[in-house]
């Protein structure tokens, strides 16, 4: 498995890195905010197309979720007609606990599995943000010439930072480069360009997609040093 922007190759964290990356994502959200966003928002609003409107259906966060489950339990499937399901306790008798455990020894290991978790940490972490931040959409920009913040809102047009659709594709993304190396270079530019795209449909800022990438990058590296550690852990013993 290959190494994330903020962990190495052998499954450790770089804390440091992490600081550095939200210092830097401060410093361009704030930025965008304050100067870029506009301009590089109406620049980019000219290369909207039928495509990136085919990227927002299939690139959804609920999508990402969706998606993964359904692979996840088509590969718990043939686990388990290849290996026997656990249903009974030590003791013999049935346990939905034996059950559970049964079913987790099966998928824990799967790519399924870690790209699941890596897009819910980030979905989770996202949304709280969305609603916490309650940043007016680009929709307002265009037909009235407004900008500004709502707090605490859980009104889709006030959750636009950080965008659900970058955060999502990023987690599910790096997490599949990381699972993945050989295939990392198109990854990582399949996320790059859903990111682009989210402004090209007028749906987000460009700092709302920087801040959903840090947030992406992030939950995959920490899920997949976390579930490695967890896995490794419970293999030893």
């Amino acid at each position: 498995m290959g190494h994330g922007m903020f962990l190495t190759h052998d499954n450790k964290i770089k804390w440091q890195w992490i600081g550095w990356g939200a210092i830097l994502t401060t410093v361009l959200v704030v930025s965008g905010i304050a100067w870029f966003d506009k301009p590089v928002y109406l620049f980019l609003r000219q290369f909207d197309c039928w495509l990136w409107r085919l990227f927002d259906l299939i690139f959804d966060a609920k999508m990402w979720i969706i998606v993964s489950f359904i692979v996840l339990l088509v590969f718990y499937i043939k686990k388990s007609i290849k290996s026997k399901p656990r249903y009974r306790n030590s003791k013999n008798q049935p346990s939905l606990m034996a059950c559970f455990n049964d079913a987790f020894d099966k998928i824990r290991n799967s790519y399924a599995f870690y790209v699941l978790c890596s897009v819910l940490v980030a979905s989770i972490v996202g949304k709280l943000l969305k609603i916490v931040i309650g940043r007016m959409r680009p929709v307002f920009f265009e037909a009235l010439d407004k900008t500004g913040f709502v707090p605490f809102s859980t009104d889709w047009a006030f959750n636009s930072m950080p965008s659900g659709h970058t955060f999502a594709s990023f987690a599910g993304l790096v997490m599949l480069g990381l699972l993945a190396p050989k295939i990392k270079w198109f990854t990582w530019t399949l996320a790059i360009i859903i990111g682009v795209s989210r402004v090209c449909v007028g749906a987000h800022w460009p700092s709302d997609v920087i801040f959903g990438a840090f947030i992406g990058m992030v939950a995959a590296d920490l899920v997949k040093a976390g579930l490695r550690y967890y896995n490794s852990d419970r293999e030893d013993k």
